[in-house]
């Protein structure tokens, strides 16, 4: 294959893989019945426009509701406001927003349905402090969190202790009336409860647990935060809690889902593909350096797997910040792969976000091939200290190798397809 064979043919794995979560077709399928009473629509995370737009085409009656997602990813809908609010740093709106979304639940009755179209990014996009908190606390939080290097299930055990509508407190605000969680998860091992911290959906992580992982990962929060998450003000409700008891969580798209399709569809094209994990998690550049390592194995040695193949992963890297580079996870781990598969021929990748934005540029990823750092090597640039100064979205864009497909309006993280022929 060409190298730009090679992209189209990624490409199109990636767009398989997105067209397996969307949104119209995976609620059609989950729909709950309808109630006595009225239906209202709540939801928030990166793909909860397209979801509510989509709920709206298929849901024979009545509806009402409100869905917030980020700046750029709203989408057409007649019944269901969408609101649009900051993502990954919470802002103003998002808070309006999280307010607004506990006043719709609130003075429901029994024979009343909440339908939840919940998918990843919702922890951002829903800052409601509690206590004595500020907006302030929550976003310096939100970028200690980000900056911690600690996997996405510990950030939002963190989230959910500081908030008033994460943890299952929007569904607990919601009672008597039933809710229905319809949801899209981007997270490793697809917990629905750790999806945008679960304001919907409780958990049994408990405020200990909380404090532990703030100290494991050297988390520095405000004194105010401290003093909240060391109160009993912050224990969230269990599931145990009897207003949890009529509700429902439907797991609508995945990780899993995705990497299937995505395989059947090389295979379709005639290049077997195979599957490694859909919940890998760790150091972006320390993933990407297995990767590579695996990729290396197959085209020396035909081992573990026999070429021309695909190897697809999902799941959720992290980044630990050590200077104010662009980039994000994907690109980051694809220019540590890049790194360890140089002047290897017949080896091409592409990593990216199925949201269709990775970190806080726009692009989902990128592309990478054996030839990636000698071609950023031409351009001037050092694909070793980019990496090393968290750069990887300057390494690739000096050589053109940035993934755009813009917003998708799904979300079920990471893809990456490593194409070895």
């Amino acid at each position: 294959m060409t190298s730009f064979d090679a992209k189209s043919f990624l490409t199109s794995i990636f767009d398989a893989a997105v067209a397996a979560a969307d949104p119209e077709l995976t609620i059609r399928a989950q729909l709950p019945e309808k109630p006595k009473g009225r239906t209202i629509v709540i939801g928030a995370g990166k793909g909860s426009a397209q979801m509510a737009a989509a709920l709206e085409k298929v849901w024979d009656g009545p509806l009402e509701g409100l869905v917030v997602t980020r700046y750029g990813y709203g989408a057409p809908t007649e019944r269901i406001e969408v609101i649009e609010a900051a993502h990954p740093v919470p802002d103003a709106a998002g808070l309006d927003a999280a307010r607004r979304l506990l006043e719709t639940v609130n003075g429901l009755s029994s024979d009343d349905l909440v339908v939840a179209l919940v998918s990843g990014g919702g922890s951002a996009l829903l800052p409601s402090p509690a206590g004595k908190l500020t907006l302030a606390d929550e976003i310096a939080v939100n970028e200690a969190l980000l900056a911690s290097g600690a996997p996405i299930s510990v950030m939002n055990l963190i989230r959910k202790h500081v908030s008033t509508i994460k943890g299952g407190r929007l569904a607990a605000a919601a009672h008597p009336a039933r809710v229905v969680s319809l949801i899209v998860s981007d997270i490793p091992g697809d917990n629905p409860a750790l999806v945008a911290s679960g304001p919907t959906v409780p958990d049994a992580g408990d405020r200990a647990e909380a404090l532990a992982a703030i100290e494991t990962y050297g988390m520095k929060l405000p004194e105010a935060v401290m003093a909240h998450l060391n109160s009993p003000e912050a224990d969230a409700p269990l599931p145990n809690d009897t207003r949890f008891a009529r509700n429902e969580v439907r797991l609508i798209a995945s990780a899993a889902v995705s990497l299937e399709a995505a395989a059947a569809e090389a295979k379709r094209q005639g290049i077997e593909a195979v599957i490694l994990s859909d919940s890998i998690e760790g150091e972006a550049r320390e993933v990407g350096a297995v990767h590579a390592a695996i990729a290396r194995e197959v085209a020396m040695r035909d081992r573990p797997f026999r070429k021309p193949v695909l190897i697809l992963s999902g799941g959720e890297t992290t980044v630990t910040l050590r200077a104010k580079g662009k980039g994000g996870r994907n690109s980051e781990f694809l220019l540590a792969f890049a790194l360890g598969i140089q002047g290897f021929e017949g080896i091409h990748a592409l990593a990216a976000d199925t949201d269709g934005i990775d970190g806080s540029e726009d692009n989902a990823g990128a592309f990478a091939d054996g030839e990636s750092v000698a071609r950023m090597r031409v351009a001037g640039v050092d694909a070793r200290a980019m990496l090393a100064g968290n750069n990887a979205w300057t390494a690739f864009h000096s050589v053109g190798d940035l993934f755009v497909p813009g917003p998708t309006g799904t979300n079920v993280n990471d893809l990456r397809a490593i194409l070895v022929t």
